[in-house]
Formats: structure tokens, sequence, C-alpha cells
């Protein structure tokens, strides 16, 4: 991904076209798996897992957002890296924005949400 020249660390802001080009990046990554696939979530671009849907880009917000277990995504608000994903008012328990451009924790729980996806799978069976 080419930089924007700003020399954003993690914990600062940055423009949401460099987020929305972390976003395509790292989840072009995960299309390497046949169920995986591209579509849309409340009119934002989202992948999708065997139809469940495990992550989308917030264009507004400029975040990432990502389904995962209740008890994770309060870890995460509590820690201060997230907020709770709340459109038009209603949290969402297993979603959580991720308003830091951060590759290394996008690319994580990216990662443990296909992971809470699959697990969803495997226990409907």
């Amino acid at each position: 991904m080419a930089g924007n020249g700003k020399g954003t660390s993690p914990s600062e802001p940055s423009d949401g076209d460099d987020a929305r080009d972390l976003y395509e990046e790292l989840t072009d990554d995960l299309l390497y798996d046949p169920a995986i696939g591209r579509a849309t979530m409340m009119g934002y671009p989202c992948v999708r897992l065997a139809g469940r849907f495990l992550a989308s880009y917030d264009d507004k917000a400029g975040s990432l957002v990502v389904k995962l277990p209740r008890e994770r995504v309060a870890e995460l608000v509590d820690s201060g890296h997230g907020d709770p994903f709340a459109p038009a008012g209603k949290v969402f328990r297993e979603w959580i924005s991720i308003p830091t451009v951060d590759p290394d924790l996008w690319r994580t729980l990216l990662t443990e949400a296909v992971d809470f996806a699959r697990k969803s799978l495997r226990d409907e069976r």
C-alpha cells in the first residue's frame, strides 16, 4: 500500500482514503478462500464467509467494523481500541468499530472475525 507521505502512526487519525485502501488490501488477502467474498452490508462494503457477514468498512467514520464474540468486543472497547458499533443508535453487541488505522490490529481482528464466522458455521451442524 502506498503511503500518503504524512507519516501517520497507528495512534494518529488518518484520512479515509488510507483507511479504505488498507481495508481493501487486507480483505483482498482473505479472498484466497473461495468461501469468502465481497458484498455490501447497510450500504457499506463488506466481506462474508459462506454468507455470514464478518467485516465491513464504514466510509463515514473511516473505520474497520468486525464481528467478534461479545466478550472480545467488550475487551476491545474497555481497552480503548474500539467503539461499540451502533448504526442509528442500536448497539450490535457482536460488532465493533475500529477507528484507528493500524494495519497489524486490523489484520489480527480480520483473522479473528474469520475464525469466529467459521466457528459459528461449525456450531450450527
